[in-house]
């Protein structure tokens, strides 16, 4: 069992690195190396940690930059945003992006930037920061089963792959078959209902 400063801290890392990798790459390895140093107490945390996004970093900047589109934006299984992962293109999206808004909203947060409320990195630096809520737990579960998902997908040599196995080994509770079933199902329905009628039916 970790402390809470130290999920928070694993969290604040999380969303540094995948968000989209800046020109500054060199000032924010040494910032996430600060955080690690000042918020992680527990030796074989901190050696793991260390070694989920050493890897990245000894990348050129141009290759991570690549990497990162690869990885995140061209594949839709291992994409970034929650309610993609739960719902596909269904329409029911933008009603889940609305309830997600007002959680933030009702923290005291506002929602900066262009990205959707549903964007992952985001939401991790959300709950690294609000006040505990009882609604944060049901967010805590929606993204453990879209981070599992990603897992689940995304290559074992992928140098992102560690800083994910990071967050569901020490900040997100396991997701049980039935809810990653779930998630499945309910992307499943999600696209058919998006699907065109067949050119005979028209």
């Amino acid at each position: 069992m970790i402390k809470q400063q130290e999920e928070r801290a694993i969290l604040v890392i999380a969303s540094r690195l995948l968000g989209y990798p800046t020109a500054e790459l060199v000032k924010d390895h040494q910032d996430i190396n600060e955080c690690v140093e000042e918020n992680i107490e527990t030796s074989e945390l901190e050696i793991e940690l260390v070694a989920s996004y050493d890897p990245l970093f000894r990348l050129p900047s141009q290759e991570i930059q690549e990497l990162y589109v690869a990885t995140f934006d061209l594949k839709s299984k291992l994409g970034l945003y929650l309610t993609a992962h739960e719902l596909g293109d269904s329409t029911k999206r933008g009603a889940a992006l609305i309830k997600l808004q007002k959680i933030i909203n009702q923290a005291g947060f506002e929602r900066e930037g262009d990205e959707l409320a549903d964007y992952m990195p985001m939401l991790f630096e959300f709950l690294a920061v609000a006040p505990e809520a009882p609604n944060h737990d049901r967010l805590y579960r929606r993204l453990a089963v879209a981070i599992q998902r990603m897992l689940n997908n995304i290559d074992e040599g992928n140098p992102y792959a560690g800083i994910l196995q990071v967050l569901m080994r020490y900040v997100f509770p396991e997701p049980t078959k039935e809810e990653v079933a779930r998630l499945e199902f309910d992307r499943e329905e999600a696209d058919l209902e998006e699907l065109p009628y067949p050119i005979m039916y028209q």
